[in-house]
């Protein structure tokens, strides 16, 4: 049993159907990710949809434009048995019936970073260093027998279920946490949060260092930080102690966003003097109960409303302390807490195994090549 070389394009065959409506949302339309996997909502939806692409099941999509700019072939395969929809940059293709590989061992096959590597090496000198479809289906391949091919897909499906079946659990619990929220909602009066939150404006002594200095993003979290932060002092930073909140208040370039974070980890972080932080009084409101509702859609939208300015809108500390949510009993609050603390666990769990996913992909291509050789 050998391995055969075989030229991409003489088993590729393009596809391009327009979808023909013109007033698709975010929601309608898919992206793809660094993980070469579809995702909605799309990040950018242009005014006419109309000229839209669709991407049948078993079909693959790929945005041969940005693999200089990013490195990364962005490419997805379609596993559902709904068509999806994506911008006019992206090129769509499927496997032809009788080509010598295997639909799903080629995807298994472009998820290495090995293949991200040879198709940037292979990009063009134009402005988006941008790859051609010629030069795409000029590259060749080496595989071995279909029942080979089989045989690893097999083993990479079965982590791949198991991977969703945990996803989707992960996001019934989700539905749990939001619809205990909603009838909350229902149930007790909604009050002025002011009264129980209180500002904290602690600098750095001089005991924290650069180590300790974090970003605040728009989904919620304090990152490590993207600032140069080379011969900057840090004596005018603030101190966000464990179970604490900050916030940048500027939302005017944040995407409708609110950049917002609770520290729940035991380290103590600095962040920039342009942030607000605060402390709850958590004997009435729990962070972590008040978390649940900074972490809402519903939120940002009202932060971006209720955002005043003219160059540059900020949610100021005023407008923090007029948000209005129901606050129940406070062992009521611990539940709902509970709840969801146990769903980011099992979030983090879920990127651990789709880590996995991703990283079992060169091995098992390895090891069918190596198979062959040796068979």
């Amino acid at each position: 049993m050998k391995l055969t070389k075989y030229r991409l394009g003489n088993f590729v065959e393009l596809y391009n159907e327009r979808c023909g409506n013109a007033n698709l949302t975010a929601w309608d339309i898919s992206g793809i990710n660094s993980d070469k996997e579809f995702f909605e909502p799309a990040r950018q939806v242009g005014s006419d949809t109309s000229n839209y692409k669709v991407v049948p099941p078993n079909y693959f999509a790929c945005n041969l434009m940005h693999v200089g700019r990013d490195r990364v072939l962005p490419i997805a395969l379609n596993h559902t048995s709904q068509n999806k929809i994506v911008s006019p940059a992206y090129t769509i293709f499927k496997i032809t019936d009788d080509a010598p590989v295997v639909r799903e061992y080629f995807f298994i096959m472009l998820k290495s970073s090995e293949k991200d590597r040879f198709f940037w090496l292979h990009t063009d000198s134009s402005v988006r260093d941008g790859m051609s479809w010629n030069d795409f289906c000029d590259m060749d391949i080496e595989l071995p027998s279909r029942s080979v091919q089989q045989k690893y897909v097999a083993i990479y499906n079965a982590m791949l279920e198991n991977q969703r079946c945990y996803g989707s659990a992960l996001e019934d619990l989700k539905l749990i946490c939001d619809a205990y929220i909603e009838e909350l909602s229902k149930d007790y009066q909604s009050v002025t949060i002011g009264q129980f939150i209180f500002q904290r404006d602690l600098r750095n002594d001089g005991s924290l260092g650069v180590s300790s200095v974090r970003g605040i993003a728009t989904s919620k979290e304090f990152i490590n930080t993207k600032a140069d932060m080379e011969g900057v002092g840090l004596n005018n930073y603030k101190v966000v102690a464990p179970g604490q909140f900050a916030y940048v208040p500027d939302t005017s370039r944040r995407g409708d966003k609110i950049s917002l974070a609770l520290n729940t980890s035991e380290n103590t972080y600095l962040v920039s003097s342009i942030s607000i932080v605060f402390d709850t009084q958590k004997d009435v409101l729990l962070p972590e109960y008040l978390m649940l509702f900074f972490g809402r859609s519903e939120f940002d939208r009202y932060a971006r409303f209720h955002s005043w300015g003219s160059a540059r809108e900020t949610f100021d500390w005023f407008e923090m302390c007029d948000v209005q949510i129901p606050i129940p009993d406070i062992k009521i609050q611990q539940y709902i807490v509970n709840i969801y603390t146990a769903y980011l666990l099992r979030k983090e769990i879920n990127e651990q195994l789709k880590a996995q996913v991703k990283n079992v992909c060169p091995i098992l291509i390895k090891g069918s090549l190596e198979e062959a050789e040796n068979g």
